[in-house]
């Protein structure tokens, strides 16, 4: 199989626990084949752990779906060994055009700076995307990967979960210590337990329409407001791989979905949009209503809502699947802790304080996004178009102009498990925040620093210019024997006297741009690449207590005592 395909059906195999005489028990269980929970088994298996997937079908996804893969997310598939494909396979873009009417009001570029490894987006299928991810999956042995094995019945109680399973050969049942649900938007898990999401439904419906034709726009990301081809709403074109678009088109409340989806309603639509005289055919057409609403617990017991299981923001923005694998970023390394007994269950609360957080922030960017895409009154309306008119000319006005904001990762600046930051430091590499990628040199060959960070806790040091080997391995070896080993990383300015192992900057954006950086500075980084900790001086008793509030010991600390002055009130 070349390397820019990937295998898309799935034979069903049974399992020699479908015939056990009690539930069989496997560490952890995630409900969903799909992008994110692909990525969860990936990423727990990189760690040696035993997982279990299930999924109630025996193929990757239906229609191009998720499209727009955020740098971030392609860093996060980087590190789980399927960045390179997805970038190979995908249409790169950072730039993109504003249109009102049939006029440019501008043109951005999301990455106008050199330096980092991945793009600013991708543009990919969501069904390439699962494929080469399944590719990755299957050279796992730790990774039981079931397919037409849907979920039934979930009992979840305090020592753990027990699922009832339906297959081609009958019902079976299995138990987890955890479970991941990453059953998507129409969760089954989330049905069974009687959730339900909180937020708003928009009322309007956009038309999705993947067209497969040979056109020579460019690799942008277009967005009209107004435009002549479907006048009083909006439109967005995106290139895919395999002369694929994608299109956008709003349709307003009063559509019926059912009948806009007929091939004689949406062809004439296309044909308004791209002139009477393009061939094209149609690959998939969809209807969707903009949703900005998640659960309100992220986590229930022993089971992990991730990804649009969890939450659900309108499309434009790109927020949806990104987010997904944002989840499993900050959760994984969490459960695996949590599992080998090196941190204590406290730390599985952050994951819903953390990315709660960051859905309520995807989810405020989408409504504003919204709100700015289909005004719902006449004043609204003429405010947007105000913004637009002012667009042509005025920088200020492009600010304000929102055809949706594009996914960033969060910055978990309010958690429990940040150490209170060092006085000095300036720039975004704030406890919390992901870490910045930059070129740097290793054995002499080019590399990037993400590479060298993530997967377990790791001390970013800036060695001064005439640092000793002596120095460097009286620091690693305080780093090696905290209670979780802290791996050290060394890096040097250029032209430094480098020790084997070190890294060089060797384009001096580490210290001068990204990371506000002195001889000396040290940035303790969470296995999910975000700061935790950062100080001018390495100093092994504060990096011990960073240590401690980043596995969830201070969250401890902090129930006792909130226990203590419940007791005495």
């Amino acid at each position: 199989m070349s390397e820019d395909t990937a295998p898309t059906d799935f034979t069903y195999q049974p399992s020699p626990d479908q015939s056990a005489a009690t539930p069989v028990r496997h560490p952890v269980v995630i409900i969903g084949a799909g992008p994110v929970g692909l990525a969860a088994a990936l990423d727990l298996a990189k760690r040696g752990r035993k997982v279990v997937v299930l999924d109630d079908d025996n193929t990757v996804s239906t229609g191009s779906r998720a499209i727009c893969w955020s740098k971030r997310a392609l860093e996060i598939m980087d590190r789980l060994g399927v960045g390179d494909a997805l970038v190979e396979k995908g249409v790169t873009w950072k730039k993109g055009k504003v249109f009102f009417g049939e006029e440019q009001l501008y043109a951005f570029d999301l990455l106008p700076e050199e330096g980092h490894r991945m793009p600013a987006f991708i543009n990919l299928q969501q069904y390439h995307f699962e494929a080469f991810t399944v590719r990755e999956v299957l050279k796992h042995p730790e990774i039981d990967l079931r397919w037409n094995n849907r979920l039934v019945g979930v009992d979840n109680k305090k020592e753990g979960v027990t699922l009832t399973l339906e297959t081609p050969d009958g019902e079976y049942r299995l138990a987890a210590d955890y479970m991941l649900a990453a059953d998507g938007a129409r969760s089954t898990t989330r049905r069974l337990l009687g959730l339900d999401f909180k937020g708003q439904i928009f009322k309007d419906r956009f038309l999705i329409a993947d067209v497969i034709m040979k056109a020579d726009f460019p690799t942008e990301r277009w967005f009209w407001f107004d435009p002549p081809f479907n006048k009083g709403q909006s439109a967005l074109l995106h290139k895919q791989p395999d002369d694929v678009w994608r299109i956008d088109l709003q349709l307003g409340w009063d559509a019926d979905p059912e009948e806009e989806r007929k091939p004689e309603k949406v062809i004439p639509r296309l044909k308004a949009m791209l002139g009477e005289d393009v061939e094209f055919e149609l690959e998939w057409v969809s209807v969707y209503t903009f949703q900005c609403r998640r659960l309100e617990k992220f986590r229930h017991g022993r089971i992990f809502f991730i990804g649009d299981s969890a939450h659900q923001v309108s499309p434009f923005g790109a927020r949806g699947a990104n987010s997904g694998l944002q989840d499993i970023d900050n959760l994984i390394w969490k459960l695996d802790l949590v599992l080998s007994g090196k941190a204590p269950e406290s730390l599985l609360k952050s994951y819903h304080e953390e990315r709660a957080f960051a859905a309520d922030e995807n989810i405020l960017n989408s409504t504003r996004s919204t709100d700015f895409i289909t005004p719902k009154s006449d004043a609204s309306r003429a405010f947007r178009d105000a913004v637009l008119d002012l667009a042509r000319e005025h920088d200020f006005a492009r600010k304000l102009v929102n055809s949706g904001r594009l996914s960033l990762p969060s910055t978990y600046s309010e958690s429990g498990l940040n150490s209170p930051d060092s006085k000095g430091f300036i720039g975004q590499m704030l406890p919390g925040a992901p870490c910045a990628d930059a070129p740097v040199t290793f054995d002499g060959k080019k590399s990037w620093l993400l590479h060298h960070l993530g997967g377990d806790f790791c001390g970013l040091y800036f060695a001064r210019s005439d640092e000793t080997a002596e120095s460097l391995a009286q620091l690693r070896g305080s780093l090696a024997a905290l209670e979780v080993p802290v791996r050290l990383v060394p890096i040097f300015p250029p032209g430094s006297d480098v020790p084997a192992g070190a890294l060089i900057d060797s384009a001096q954006l580490m210290a001068e741009a990204r990371y506000d950086a002195r001889p000396g500075s040290f940035y303790m980084i969470r296995p999910d690449q975000h700061v935790t900790a950062r100080w001018r001086e390495a100093d092994p008793q504060a990096i011990r207590g960073a240590l401690n509030r980043a596995l969830g010991k201070g969250l401890v600390a902090a129930e006792a005592e909130a226990e203590q002055e419940g007791t005495a009130a």
